[in-house]
């Protein structure tokens, strides 16, 4: 992998276009990202892993908030990156999910993350794919890792060196199991242990079952378990090879006793049959017996009501030929009552007519018929004046709509008159008011930009006091740190005047018997310069230089931030410029009330242009409504006078009629005429009625006297006083039918055969029998149940024996092959005791992994720690370990012990992690695949070494060029600034960051 180009816009600290042109930066082989703290340089590789895998490392990840806050809203986030991937050349361009204003409407509204790969090929850039997971599984294939592995090996991450060196092992092995693709391994591991869990879960299940099968028996023959067996327990405590001779034995019980059972049952049978048909011979005599004794006291109490039933039947002769002719008798007093009540009907009504034609007398019956003929023909005449009144009514009606119509036209139209009056001072007025709220509108840009140079200006005289507190922190922390160097340095310089002044002493032990003096040559050392106590060595003088060399490294930060505050100073000063800010603060408040003024006055302009526009149309409305209202006026007068005129002729007529009578109206009168002739017709109708009724009554008599006669009777009145009631009549006839049927049943009953033999026999001792019955039905069903009992539990055992027989059949292998997966799976799990270093198979292969990591990061780590340090892989358990097989010591070659590299100092940790960490890379890159990583990044830690250190370690980073390797360092350390002739400087400012070359 080789990046040539990388454009970033809107993307972290970046708010416009910027440009990096790594093809430049990697002429040189070694090249530095600088700047200030904050400035970026760590988002320059995020863009680069943002265009790779469309994601950034680390935490800035989760934050989800990838796009610049200073750039434009409308602006998007973007980044484009051209790179060779296996020999090919591609330009990748991704923008992250972002808020952007709405195109219609206020507000903000999400936009999707998008991605386009192409290639480079015959001079010309070819699509490739728009897809971001096609995208995403492309660029892993052709780098043959993904972020993390990423991240891992060609961008060492800032602040993550050590997270490898002093992870424990079970976060090792998730690491370098992501790295070295083991998962296989695992997936192994994975596989044995839901086996022994699906093995486990069967046991279970099959030994329920057996469980089941065995209570199941035990409840049917009511007795305990086989010893050992625990039906309760899951575990299984017993062999099952034993239940099953306990089942089968269980079972010929059973069958023994179904057939004693049924032998019993056979022998109840006949004895019950026998008891019945003794008990039924002697209910059938009893019961001769007794219907003879009943039979003979019936016919006495019959003989003795004889006088009496003929009496009854004498009764009932009488009452049937009185009911023919009691109908006919009834008939008569019907038509009496009829016939008085209607004549009282027709005397009221020819009364009543005489009071209502004001008569002293009733009008005769013989006159009735005239009068009711006057009344019709005035009621005619009358009903055929009823439309004219009709008419008036409905022109009176007309003729106050139409008044008031008159009225409502002259209101209306003085209305809309004066509304008419009123139009054009109102159109006046309008336009004098959109012509004041365009000049607003026009106004408010200004004073827009006038406001936002005053915010600027604010800004600037609260970033001055700000910086000012800042400027005066820093100087007192310069000149400590300025005083704490020359302190520093004083003491090296005292510490290497005594060294020098023991100098004897410190050569003396290093000479050995017979090896040469390196100042006077001989092998004899007679006198050996002793050191003085407390004399300092070459290491005492090497950790003053060091100490010196940091604080003086301080003091250059702070002095070089001292300088950034002033110049930021300075730009703010610029910025606000002569006016003070209490000034500044009263022409803010006057601009924006000016702006709220505009605004208010320039939100109502299009209201005003449509009420122009609307009064205009208003104006036309009125002039053209105002005529079609006076022409309507005059078209209503005259309607107007044509109803007045023809109510008057109406009402003429209507007095005509009613002239001569007492009615107040048509409608009163046409009632007179009416009630007249229905009153006259119903006296006339009423006294036919009555005629009519009179000589229906005398015929009813007559044949009521005539029916009596032909019955038997002397007349109409005897035969209703010999008639009975209904129900009377069919209880009278009940009781001679029923004393008739009585007498019949008993004389059957006394002639039967040997009835008189009954009476003087013994009677049969029928509650004996039944009780010997009872006693034989009893044993029979007792008999009979246990029978069914029986049957059933052999019937049961006979399943059950043959469940134990298959669940045994599947048991055994089933638990063999459980205990063999148990004891496999925990030993590939490390938990067995037969894994004696307690290591998983997944992390037994990544030892040799980690082996070969540990020996590729002790050849750079022998040169950056001075032939000091070295890394040893182990496998036993580490402090708070469950598992070893991954865990790491640090051997220091000057004491000989090894040690957990938790001991380590700051410095000599970001050592050992990058030589772990590049290490790793090497072999990473190897098990890839072999893809060539021809550019590598390494981002922040250098601010903790020494200068002895710094030196090695730069060594060791300038031989990773070796083959046409790049190498890029991300720091801000002063001296890999003047290390470094190569640069890509990140300087940042409050509109956003910005990049530059230097030294190329």
């Amino acid at each position: 992998m080789r990046l040539h180009r990388l454009e970033i816009e809107a993307f972290g600290p970046f708010a416009e276009r910027t440009l990096v042109d790594f093809d430049a930066l990697s002429e040189g082989g070694l090249f530095l990202l600088s700047g200030p703290t904050g400035a970026g340089k760590t988002s320059v590789l995020d863009a680069v892993c943002f265009a790779l895998f469309g994601d950034v490392p680390g935490d800035r990840s989760a934050a989800k908030r990838l796009r610049c806050d200073q750039a434009p809203l409308e602006v998007a986030p973007r980044v484009v990156l051209e790179v060779t991937l296996a020999q090919r050349r591609f330009r990748i361009e991704r923008s992250p999910a972002w808020e952007r204003p709405k195109r219609r409407g206020t507000g903000m509204t999400t936009q999707q993350a998008s991605v386009t790969m192409s290639e480079h090929a015959d001079g010309a850039w070819i699509p490739l794919s728009s897809r971001l997971d096609e995208t995403g599984d492309l660029v892993s294939r052709l780098l043959g890792m993904n972020l993390t592995q990423f991240t891992q090996v060609a961008m060492l991450p800032q602040g993550r060196f050590q997270s490898f060196l002093r992870a424990k092992s079970d976060e090792r092995h998730q690491l370098l199991q992501q790295l070295f693709r083991t998962g296989r391994f695992a997936e192994v591991e994975r596989w044995l242990r839901d086996r022994r869990l699906d093995l486990s879960r069967a046991d279970v299940t099959t030994h329920q079952r057996m469980a089941e099968v065995v209570n199941r028996i035990s409840e049917a023959t009511g007795t305990t378990l086989p010893d050992g067996w625990d039906v309760h327990d899951l575990r299984p405590v017993a062999d099952a090879q034993d239940l099953l001779p306990w089942a089968t034995g269980l079972l010929d019980d059973a069958r023994a006793s179904l057939g004693t059972r049924r032998d019993d049952a056979a022998r109840t049978v006949d004895r019950e049959t026998a008891a019945r048909a003794a008990l039924d011979a002697a209910r059938e005599d009893a019961a001769r017996r007794s219907r003879y004794v009943a039979a003979r006291i019936e016919h006495d109490l019959l003989t003795a009501g004889a006088d009496e039933h003929d009496d009854a039947h004498e009764r009932l002769d009488s009452a049937r030929r009185a009911a023919g002719v009691l109908p006919v008798h009834r008939h008569a007093l019907t038509g009496a009552v009829a016939a008085q009540a209607t004549r009282e009907q027709s005397d009221r009504s020819l009364t009543e007519l005489a009071a209502r034609l004001e008569q002293t007398a009733p009008t005769p019956p013989v006159l009735l018929a005239a009068l009711a003929q006057s009344a019709a023909s005035n009621a005619a005449e009358v009903r055929a004046a009823l439309p004219q009144v009709a008419r008036h009514e409905r022109a009176q009606v007309e003729h106050g709509a139409v008044g008031v119509r008159l009225r409502e036209l002259a209101d209306d139209l003085a209305a809309r008159r004066t509304e008419q009056a009123t139009l054009p001072t109102r159109l006046v007025d309008l336009r004098a008011a959109v012509a004041a709220a365009r000049s607003a509108r026009d106004s408010l840009p200004a004073l827009a930009r006038a406001e936002t140079t005053l915010l600027d200006r604010l800004a600037a005289h609260d970033d001055i006091v700000r910086l000012d507190r800042q400027l005066q922190v820093a100087r007192a922390e310069w000149l400590q740190s300025r005083e704490v160097t020359l302190g520093l340095k004083e003491e090296l310089i005292l510490l290497q005047q005594a060294r020098i002044e023991g100098m004897a002493a410190e050569l003396a032990g290093a000479l050995a018997s017979g090896c040469d003096c390196p100042v006077c040559g001989s092998t004899v050392h007679p006198a050996k310069a002793a050191a003085a106590p407390g004399a300092p060595d070459a290491t005492a003088e090497k950790s003053a230089r060091s100490r010196a060399d940091d604080a003086s490294l301080l003091e250059h930060a702070f002095d070089a931030k001292i300088r950034e505050l002033d110049t930021m100073r300075a730009a703010a000063a610029a910025r606000l410029g002569d006016v003070a800010a209490p000034e500044l603060r009263v022409e803010l408040t006057t601009t924006r009330e000016q702006r709220s003024s505009a605004t208010r006055r320039s939100e109502n302009l299009e209201t005003l242009l449509d009420d122009v526009s609307e009064t205009e149309r208003d104006q036309e409305r009125l002039h053209g409504l105002v005529a079609d209202l006076t022409a309507i006026q005059g078209r209503t007068q005259s309607e107007h006078d044509a109803l007045r005129t023809e109510m008057t002729t109406l009402q003429e007529q209507i007095d005509l009629l009613l002239a001569d009578t007492c009615q107040p109206d048509l409608g009163a009168l046409l009632a007179h005429h009416e009630r007249t002739e229905a009153s006259c017709r119903r006296a006339l109708t009423l006294h036919d009625q009555a005629e009519a009724a009179e000589a229906r009554h005398r015929e009813a008599l007559d044949a009521a006297h005539e029916a009596a006669v032909e019955a038997g009777f002397e007349d109409a009145e005897a035969a209703a006083a010999a008639a009975l009631p209904t129900a009377a009549v069919e209880q009278l006839s009940q009781r001679i039918d029923e004393h008739r049927r009585r007498r019949a049943a008993v004389a059957e009953i006394l002639a039967e055969p040997g009835a008189d033999e009954l009476a003087s026999g013994p009677a049969p001792d029928v509650e004996r029998l039944e009780s010997e019955h009872t006693l034989a039905l009893t044993r029979r069903d007792d008999v009979a149940a246990a029978l069914h009992v029986a049957t059933t539990r052999h019937d049961r055992l006979v399943g059950l024996v043959s469940d134990i027989a298959q669940v045994n059949t599947e048991w055994r292998p089933l638990r063999d092959h459980l205990d063999l997966t148990t004891r496999l799976a925990s030993f590939v799990e490390g938990k067995s005791v037969d894994n004696r270093l307690r290591m998983r198979l997944s992390a037994y292969v990544l030892a040799y992994r980690l082996s070969q990591v540990v020996a590729a990061a002790n050849e750079r780590l022998a040169r950056m720690s001075d032939q000091r340090y070295s890394l040893e892989h182990t496998g036993a358990r580490g402090a708070g370990e469950t598992r070893g097989g991954l865990s790491l010591l640090v051997r220091d070659d000057w004491s000989g012990e090894s040690r957990d590299p938790a001991t380590l100092s700051g410095g000599e940790t970001f050592v050992v992690s990058l030589a772990l960490a590049l290490g790793l890379s090497d072999v990473v890159t190897h098990e890839s695949g072999g893809a060539g990583l021809d550019t590598l990044f390494v981002d922040e830690g250098f601010g903790s070494l020494d200068a002895d250190t710094l030196d090695d370690v730069m060594d060791t980073l300038d031989s990773l060029r070796d083959g046409g390797r790049v190498v890029g360092l991300v720091s801000h350390v002063a001296e890999m600034r003047d290390r470094i002739p190569t640069q890509l400087v990140v300087t940042k400012a409050r509109g956003g960051s910005t990049v530059g070359l230097r030294g190329v």
